[in-house]
């Protein structure tokens, strides 16, 4: 008896079979099994399936329009505060009475800032000013057409909040006697002294802009989409006959009144998916309609493509059983495991070899391989090493270099306007500027640190100034304009100088008249102080300016050259905070340059400058 249920149990574990034939019937066995079973439930729930997936996908086309609809209505808003900010509507906004506003006599004017904000724009029909119990001003009323009826006295207009939120709605107006559909955002007009709403302006956009949104929206083959506003009535319909008229179909009073987004099946009439979202920021409801029916097609295909799939997985499973063993597949597996783990930087260890066939020989190559790779990793990484120790040195000479290439041409200068003053006249003027060169090349010669503050610096560049206005006298005028609360940003030191110095050589020696040099600072959009240096002087020749930038890009330290001095601390700058700052440079011939120095904001200093904000 026991004899007989071994060989039962060999008979079903296919024991005395070849391996091929044990791996063909196990393969076939686990590959028609499951398929069937899956393709059965799949079967089942694919209409399921794609119901959702028609869902997501509605929903995804509906944020899309939302979005887009969205964007479309805020640059309008930005259009109205465009016209609100203009000088002529702030001031008629102040006006209180109807003996005022004829006194100021800015009709007109009211009409053409509307006019042109209106004829910007191609997809606005109207724009309607309202100062309540004064006047209406809108575009047409300058051209004696027809407008439409006074908006007090429409339903819309106690609705619109009383702060600075808008109110979009549509309506029909009357333009050129005719009838028009449009869509219109409102806001209210506060006034600057009272702080109290005292009118509206509406602006009407013309209805089609919002077609050419909507129908370009594709939904299947014959799916649609249409806008429902906060009363449920069409706002857009591929039929344009529905505009204005109430929707009737069930769950409606629910949609208009959720806040977020759904489906459903409608049970009357031709069964039809339903997918809605609700705009809380233009107060409409966006739904799209999709026939069942046509939902239901695919499972058809899904039906044939499940019973292809599985003859042909059972036909490829059948080869493999016929071409491959256990003998092979478990001592890949264990080498492709391994593979992983070298993949992920783990060199540790190796592959047993258990047979001298291929897969032993390609197990042998692999783990001579993997040391080989570790060996030539530690190669690489003190390779890496020794690169970057050399790099740092390197950096670190470009930079001493930059300190020590300083143009000479101001202490030459300095020095000879201060032998011609001796011989010109004897005054107390000598011994100023000469303090002051002391001063200033005391100060070059420091190593204490690669930054100072900008007050110091701004000090040291005056002192550079006041040299030179002795030796240009009239034809030279300086002004600093730098805020208190940027005196403390750190700046590399000995930059400004140099600078001024160009100003000083390029701008005002070849000049005849008088020359103006300002240095500023300034905020920039990107958390960036901009340090400025501006003068009026002979400017710099195209050719030059395009020398000089080139000088800019490269990488390279100079050893010389007329702008030795802004190449190089535009290295220095670079070398300490990074490539994204440096200087700039701008000129035109005849008509003085512009020179920037672009740094990173401090926390302290952006601290200061809020505090002064």
């Amino acid at each position: 008896m026991e004899s007989i249920g071994r060989g039962i149990l060999r008979t079903i574990l296919l024991r005395d079979l070849p391996l091929t034939s044990k791996l063909l019937f196990y393969a076939g066995l686990l590959v028609v099994v499951p398929m069937c079973f899956i393709g059965l439930v799949s079967y089942i729930r694919s209409a399921e399936v794609l119901e959702n997936e028609a869902k997501q996908y509605s929903w995804q086309i509906i944020e899309q329009v939302n979005t887009h609809v969205g964007y479309y209505v805020n640059d309008f808003e930005i259009s109205i505060l465009k016209i609100i900010n203009d000088p002529v509507m702030n001031a008629l906004t102040k006006i209180s009475s109807k003996e005022e506003l004829a006194r100021s006599g800015i009709q007109d004017d009211v009409r053409q800032v509307l006019r042109q904000a209106a004829y910007s724009r191609s997809d606005i029909s109207n724009i309607t000013v309202v100062l309540e119990h004064i006047q209406t001003f809108d575009v047409w009323s300058s051209l004696n057409a027809a407008r439409t009826s006074d908006p007090q006295l429409e339903y819309w207009y106690a609705a619109v909040p009383r702060g600075y939120e808008p109110k979009i709605f549509t309506r029909m107006i009357m333009i050129d006697d005719r009838k028009e559909q449009v869509i219109s955002i409102a806001r209210r007009l506060v006034s600057p002294l009272t702080l109290q709403p005292i009118g509206m302006i509406i602006i009407d956009v013309n209805y089609k802009r919002f077609q050419e949104i909507a129908e370009k929206v594709t939904i299947g083959r014959t799916g649609y989409l249409y806008i429902l506003d906060s009363e449920g009535r069409y706002v857009y319909h591929p039929n344009y006959s529905f505009l204005g008229m109430p929707a009737e179909f069930e769950n409606l009073p629910n949609i208009l009144t959720s806040d977020d987004s759904g489906s459903f099946v409608t049970a009357a009439g031709e069964k039809r998916l339903l997918t809605y979202a609700h705009s809380s920021f233009l107060g409409w409801t966006l739904v799209t309609s999709i026939p069942y029916a046509e939902l239901l097609q695919g499972t058809a295909y899904i039906r044939h493509t499940i019973f292809l799939t599985v003859c042909i997985t059972l036909f490829a499973a059948t080869l493999l059983g016929i071409g491959l063993g256990s003998s092979i597949i478990r001592p890949v597996k264990r080498l492709a495991r391994y593979t992983r783990r070298v993949e992920a930087g783990d060199f540790t260890g190796s592959v047993e070899v258990e047979s001298k066939d291929e897969i032993g020989l390609l197990t042998h190559s692999f783990n001579r391989m993997v040391v080989r790779l570790r060996s030539l990793l530690d190669e690489v990484y003190f390779s890496k090493l020794r690169e970057t120790e050399l790099a740092l040195r390197q950096r670190e000479i470009e930079l001493k270099a930059l300190q020590s290439q300083m143009n000479p041409h101001f202490l030459y200068n300095s020095l000879d306007t201060i032998r011609g003053m001796a011989l010109e006249q004897s005054v107390d003027a000598i011994s100023d500027i000469a303090g002051a060169l002391a001063r200033l090349l005391r100060y070059n010669l420091k190593q204490t640190s690669q930054t100072v503050s900008l007050r110091e610096e701004l000090y040291y560049a005056e002192v550079y100034l006041q040299i030179q206005s002795f030796r240009f006298e009239d034809k030279l005028v300086y002004e600093l304009d730098v805020p208190e609360w940027a005196l403390h940003q750190q700046i590399v030191r000995f930059s400004l100088q140099p600078l001024v110095e160009n100003c000083i050589v390029h701008g005002i020696e070849p000049a005849l008249g008088i020359t103006r040099i300002v240095i500023s600072a300034f905020e920039d959009d990107d958390q960036t102080l901009v340090v400025q240096v501006k003068d009026t002087g002979m400017g710099i020749p195209l050719e030059r300016l395009y020398e000089i930038r080139h000088s800019l890009r490269e990488k390279y330290i100079m050893d010389g050259g007329p702008s030795i001095g802004i190449v190089n601390v535009h290295r220095r700058i670079q070398y300490l905070y990074g490539e994204s700052y440096g200087i700039t440079i701008d000129s035109t011939v005849e008509q003085g340059a512009i020179v920037q120095i672009r740094l990173p904001l401090t926390a302290q200093t952006e601290e200061r400058r809020t505090n002064v904000v």
